[in-house]
């Protein structure tokens, strides 16, 4: 039976940090308030330079750099984000011009915050298939620029990071040994950008209502996202005969360490279990659940033979687990 590997793990996060108390000078809030709602301290946010494909470039050269292969090695590209450059082309294809990558496919997944899921999903399913023998699946934000820094609720968790991971075909036992993906669009009022689209495109009257920027209702929003959590997660154990004791490591999104802390405690993962870094990097959406990965590779706490579990969820809304033997 042929998996998808991940073979090699990337993050970049850009150099400038904004951290709760510059908050503090640029809206009513303060650190025990954020800290305490959150678990946030500190985000990294793009300079007036640096986009989206800008990320996602720099964390996937290290990303293959790891896997010990060179761009031309690999057969397509998968990229999550809710903030591409512009609408076309795609980061995907900036992506494969910039790496110099051959002309092989990619394409850009819109699934908000779960597009790490979404991403991992598609690029282990065209290896499954035996399509690609080896696919570059990223996430990546630049989330502070539809960020309403008005805004005390959503400005204090939104900030901006690629990772990425390199998937290759094995036959070893190893690998993604399966995926899920959910979307339930009665909750899209909840969290949604209303401007920029077809609906609303960019006009003076849009721009002046400031519709393109991220809107959330912050408390349905929680209470949504746990329940996704724990569905997705028990779901896709029981399937495969095991339980949150078989599970060495659980990286969850990075939305908020209330969340994380509720959505672990009803799955029946301790704390100990699961990997945490919104307290440094907040939510940056598609990226997170790739740039908690790679931190938790690189600092030992996922070894060879782990069973990894990955979950996410996002506006639309849309979620996902994945389960993986390391």
């Amino acid at each position: 039976m042929i998996r998808a590997r991940i073979i090699g793990t990337g993050a970049y996060t850009p150099k400038r940090i904004l951290t709760n108390a510059d908050l503090e000078k640029i809206v009513d809030t303060n650190d025990e308030w954020i800290q305490q709602r959150s678990g946030i301290r500190e985000r990294h946010i793009v300079d007036e330079n640096e986009a989206t494909s800008d990320l996602a470039v720099n964390a996937a050269r290290q990303a293959l750099e790891r896997a010990n292969l060179v761009p031309e090695d690999i057969d397509f590209i998968v990229v999550g984000t809710t903030t591409p450059d512009m609408f076309f082309p795609t980061v995907g294809n900036i992506v494969q011009q910039r790496l110099g990558c051959r002309r092989v496919g990619s394409v850009d997944v819109l699934a908000a915050c779960a597009g790490s899921i979404y991403s991992l999903s598609i690029g282990s399913k065209f290896i499954e298939t035996g399509k690609y023998r080896r696919v570059l699946c990223i996430g990546a934000e630049a989330l502070s620029r539809i960020t309403d820094f008005t805004d005390r609720g959503t400005c204090v968790l939104l900030a901006d990071a690629a990772g990425a991971a390199v998937l290759e075909a094995s036959e070893d036992g190893r690998g993604i040994i399966d995926t899920d993906l959910y979307s339930d669009g009665q909750h899209a009022d909840l969290l949604y950008m209303p401007g920029g689209g077809s609906r609303h495109p960019a006009t003076r009257e849009t721009v002046d209502a400031r519709m393109h920027y991220a809107k959330m209702k912050g408390s349905e929003v929680f209470k949504v996202a746990v329940r996704m959590f724990v569905e997705c997660a028990q779901t896709i154990l029981s399937r495969h005969g095991l339980t949150s004791n078989d599970v060495d490591i659980f990286i969850p999104h990075q939305a908020n360490l209330r969340i994380i802390e509720a959505a672990a405690k009803r799955v029946g993962l301790p704390m100990e279990k699961v990997y945490v870094n919104v307290d440094r990097y907040g939510n940056t959406g598609a990226a997170s659940v790739y740039v908690a990965l790679e931190e938790a590779v690189s600092a030992g706490r996922v070894k060879r033979g782990d069973k990894v579990l990955l979950a996410a969820f996002g506006g639309g809304f849309a979620w996902g687990a994945a389960l993986v033997q390391w």
